[in-house]
C-alpha cells in the first residue's frame, strides 16, 4: 500500500504543468556558445575590489501623502509612506551561488525600519534570496506570485499571499497588484510553472511600478492603461545575456517600455551589483542617459545611488 502510495506521488510530481503566459523561450539564442561567460565575466569578477558603501544614510522623514523610494541595490527597493514600510526583492547577499556581488547594498540590515510588507516577483536567485528574506521577515505578510509560496513558506512571514497576474490585495493604505512580464520563474529547471511579474503599489492616488524582470513586450502598454503610472522602477542591465536569449531589456528598450507605460519618471534598477551579462558593468546607466537626452526624456529620468532615498 506504501508503495502504491508513493508511485502515485511522484506520478503526480511527473506531470508537466503549464507554463505561465509570457513564458520566454529556454532555448539558447543563436551563436550564444562562441562566447565563454566563464572566463570573460565570471573570473575576472572573482578578482574584482567589492564597492563598500561609504557612509549609513538616513532614511526620509515623510508627511501625509509622500512617498519616498530607497534603491538598495539591483532590484531591491525600500518604498515608504507616513504609515508603511514595503520590501521589494529584498536581496543582501554577497554571492549568487559563484557570482559575486560587486557593490554593496545600499543599506545594511540593521539601517531597515520596521517592515510592513515584502515583495517577491519572482523565484530567482537575484530577485528572491531566502537567507535575506529570513532576516528581514518579522511575523509580516510575503507577497509573491502564484506557485512561489512554497519557496517562503516557513522563513518567519505571518502570511504567504500568492497572486495571479492582475489581482491585488491591500494592507491598510496600500493596494498591490501583480502585472504580467515577459521572462520566466523558474528557480530550477524543473518548475517553469511558477509565476512571475511586476507590481503596481497604490497608495493616496499614486503609483510606483516595479517591474521585476522583463525582455520588452506589448504588455508595458496594457499596464500603462489599466493604471496612471507616476514612478517606473525598470531594468536596464543583464540584456547581453550568456544564453544569448532576449529575456531583459537593454536601456533603450526600457526607455520604450517607459514610454508606453506614460509613466511620469523612470528610476533604473537591476545593474550594477552583479555581473549577469557580458556588457561592462557601467555601460547601462550610460546608454540609458545617452538615449534619453536624444529622446529629449532626460528630465524624466532619476538616476540613485545604492542607499540613496528620494522623496515624492
Amino acid at each position: 500500500m506504501v508503495k502504491k502510495l508513493l508511485a502515485e506521488e511522484m506520478k503526480k510530481r511527473r506531470v508537466k504543468r503549464p507554463l505561465p503566459e509570457n513564458h520566454v523561450t529556454m532555448v539558447p539564442g543563436e551563436g550564444w556558445h562562441r562566447r565563454n561567460f566563464l572566463t570573460e565575466v565570471l573570473i575576472p569578477s572573482l578578482f574584482s575590489p567589492r564597492e563598500k558603501r561609504m557612509t549609513s544614510p538616513a532614511l526620509p522623514e515623510l508627511e501625509a501623502g509622500q512617498l519616498g523610494i530607497t534603491w538598495i541595490g539591483h532590484a531591491s527597493f525600500l518604498i515608504q509612506t507616513p504609515e508603511h514600510s514595503v520590501l521589494i526583492d529584498p536581496n543582501w547577499a554577497r554571492w549568487l551561488k559563484v557570482i559575486k556581488r560587486l557593490r554593496e547594498p545600499g543599506l545594511s540590515l540593521h539601517d531597515l525600519p520596521a517592515t510592513d510588507l515584502v515583495l517577491v516577483t519572482h523565484a530567482h536567485f537575484d530577485h528572491l534570496d531566502k537567507r535575506t528574506l529570513k532576516a528581514v521577515a518579522a511575523n509580516q505578510p510575503i507577497v509573491v506570485p502564484e506557485h512561489v509560496g512554497t519557496l517562503v513558506q516557513g522563513l518567519g512571514f505571518n502570511r504567504v499571499q500568492e497572486l495571479r497576474r492582475w489581482e491585488s490585495m491591500e494592507l491598510g493604505s496600500l493596494k498591490i497588484t501583480l502585472t504580467p512580464a515577459y521572462h520566466w520563474g523558474a528557480r530550477m529547471l524543473h518548475d517553469q510553472h511558477r509565476g512571475f511579474g511586476g507590481f503596481l503599489i497604490e497608495y493616496a492616488g499614486r503609483t510606483v511600478f516595479h517591474c521585476g524582470d522583463s525582455a520588452w513586450f506589448e504588455g508595458f502598454g496594457e499596464i500603462g492603461e489599466r493604471s496612471r503610472i507616476d514612478i517606473a522602477l525598470l531594468p536596464i542591465g543583464a540584456y547581453d545575456a550568456p544564453s544569448g536569449r532576449d529575456v531583459h531589456m537593454n536601456p533603450e528598450e526600457a526607455l520604450r517600455a517607459f514610454q508606453a507605460l506614460g509613466a511620469g519618471l523612470m528610476i533604473p534598477m537591476h545593474y550594477g551589483t552583479f555581473r549577469l551579462g557580458f556588457e561592462p558593468m557601467d555601460e547601462p546607466p550610460d546608454r540609458l542617459l545617452g538615449h534619453a537626452r536624444s529622446l529629449g526624456l532626460d528630465e524624466k529620468i532619476r538616476i540613485l545611488k545604492e542607499g540613496e532615498s528620494a522623496v515624492f
